[in-house]
């Protein structure tokens, strides 16, 4: 009877224990505060500045490391601080996106740092238009 009863506490216990735990990362607040998590570029003519940036501050009382932003594809270049941001320090990631190809686009850029276990989550969206109708129309009549 001692060892069911041990046994149950024991697991109420470990039931305890993780339940806390469930709670204590729920209520963590991300490290860092983005202006915006999604830049829209609306309707822009093909081959022009695809470049944007992201704005972000830290928010939490030790320093910030970016570890690693990926582009969901290779039509989109980063560039991201390498150093520590200090705590309420800003600091910018900008982002190319190749406007060659025509039609519309929606890109994410995940964002890794040290004190987040999930990574951010950037959004680009957009439409790139042909950079003079009339000829794309003739070309396209006369093939």
């Amino acid at each position: 009877m001692k060892k069911i009863v041990f046994a149950i506490l024991l697991g109420s216990t470990s039931i305890w224990g993780w339940a806390q735990n469930v709670l204590d990362s729920a209520s963590v607040k991300p490290s860092t505060h983005f202006t915006t998590t999604e830049i829209d570029y609306g309707a822009i003519p093909q081959n022009s500045n695809g470049e944007r940036v992201f704005e972000f501050t830290n928010t939490d009382s030790k320093p910030l490391i970016l570890t690693n932003v990926v582009a969901s594809c290779g039509c989109t270049a980063t560039e991201w601080p390498r150093e520590p941001i200090k705590p309420g320090e800003r600091g910018t990631i900008t982002v190319r996106y190749n406007t060659s190809t025509i039609g519309t686009f929606r890109k994410s850029i995940r964002v890794f740092t040290n004190s987040n276990t999930e990574p951010v989550l950037l959004i680009i969206k957009g439409e790139v238009k042909p950079s003079n109708p009339e000829s794309n129309q003739t070309k396209t009549k006369n093939s």
